[in-house]
């Protein structure tokens, strides 16, 4: 039976592997991706698009306008936002909350009126700093570990779950997600719009567009290729941070497997992420790059910490994998992640030069 899907951010890293992916595998599929190509790189992914045959619309949730087109939806996967953490922060915060929370408005009232089901990239980042940052850690050759011993409900050594504690300040980012998530529940609740809400640690792969401040495994692997300089920013300089990374592609499996299982997820809220088996500090990542590319360039130290940074985070997927009886996990390690992202630089080099250098 065919679907028709409109996927918001279409034209981004998030958006544009899975408007593609999902219309590669079910060609019967109605596909649409629409974005407003602010981030400097989505252009880049027009070509993509049209290729796949996925539709593309030029518009922006923050105006409800541009969403009056659409009159039948089975799904809407909603990858748009402003995504980095420091937003707001030495910055109008105004303009995060258009995005980030009247945009998700603006898509769950377009879900109401066209019976779609709506599927949430919500983040980690909705967990508060300070409780991340008082676990009892451990500090290895190389990396930042949790304990198994916590004080805190929701985390161990094997990440944070679903009920760590909330109260707390998480970013102005976190909380246009987080009052997302909350707003979702209402309109799933009280509007019968079936929702579900993946909690995502960090997403990385070919067709990201890494910032300093978001997107760090690309922009990592793009200054090693492109010989820049880079810097272990806080945490005493030694780059013994840690994060669990998921391939885009294996978001695309989950995604695939939700859309057509939804009476299993709906109304659920999940962390979704590569887990501590799928997770690298950024001295691990530095040798990743260094094999990958061949390349040694300057990473120069910065004792002091970077506003709302956090030491470790690791997404604890136990909920998904109880949810859903085991029937995905990350399948692509941190090598496979970073070659994959090695070819697409080294096959896009003249593209991406001025964008990742």
């Amino acid at each position: 039976m065919s679907k028709k899907l409109l996927i918001t951010g279409g034209a981004g890293f998030v958006g544009s592997t899975l408007a593609i992916g999902l219309k590669l595998r079910y060609p019967n599929y109605r596909v649409i991706a629409l974005d407003n190509l602010r981030r400097r790189g989505s252009e880049l992914n027009l070509i993509r698009l049209k290729e796949a045959e996925v539709e593309f619309v030029h518009g922006d949730i923050r105006n409800a306008e541009d969403l009056l087109e659409f009159d039948t939806l089975d799904f809407i996967l909603d990858a748009s936002a402003d995504p980095s953490v420091l937003s707001g922060i030495n910055s109008p915060v105004l303009p995060l909350l258009n995005a980030n929370l009247n945009g998700t408005v603006n898509c769950l009232e377009l879900a109401k009126r066209t019976g779609a089901a709506f599927i949430f990239l919500s983040t980690s980042r909705i967990y508060p700093i300070k409780n991340l940052e008082a676990a009892n850690f451990e500090e290895l050759e190389t990396r930042f570990v949790w304990s198994n011993q916590q004080s805190l409900r929701g985390i161990s050594a094997q990440g944070v779950a679903e009920d760590f504690p909330l109260e707390g300040s998480r970013s102005f980012y976190g909380t246009t997600k987080l009052a997302s998530e909350l707003l979702i529940t209402e309109y799933n609740e009280l509007k019968g719009v079936k929702s579900i809400i993946n909690r995502c640690g960090v997403i990385s792969g070919p067709w990201q567009m890494g910032k300093i401040d978001q997107g760090v495994l690309v922009l990592w692997l793009a200054r090693h290729y492109f010989k820049g300089e880079l810097a272990y920013i806080g945490y005493g300089g030694t780059g013994k941070q840690m994060r669990d990374v998921m391939h885009a592609d294996d978001l695309l499996q989950l995604i695939d497997h939700q859309i057509h299982n939804l009476d299993v997820y709906n109304n659920q809220t999940m962390n979704v992420g590569g887990g501590l088996q799928t997770s690298f500090s950024l001295q691990e990542l530095t040798t990743l790059c260094q094999e990958i590319t061949g390349n040694k360039i300057t990473i120069k130290p910065v004792t002091e910490n970077r506003a709302a940074d956090v030491r470790i985070y690791v997404s604890d997927c136990t909920k998904l994998n109880q949810i859903n009886g085991g029937a995905w996990k990350p399948a692509k390690d941190m090598k496979a992640l970073v070659a994959d992202t090695f070819e697409w630089m080294q096959a896009n080099e003249k593209n991406l030069k001025n964008i990742l250098n």
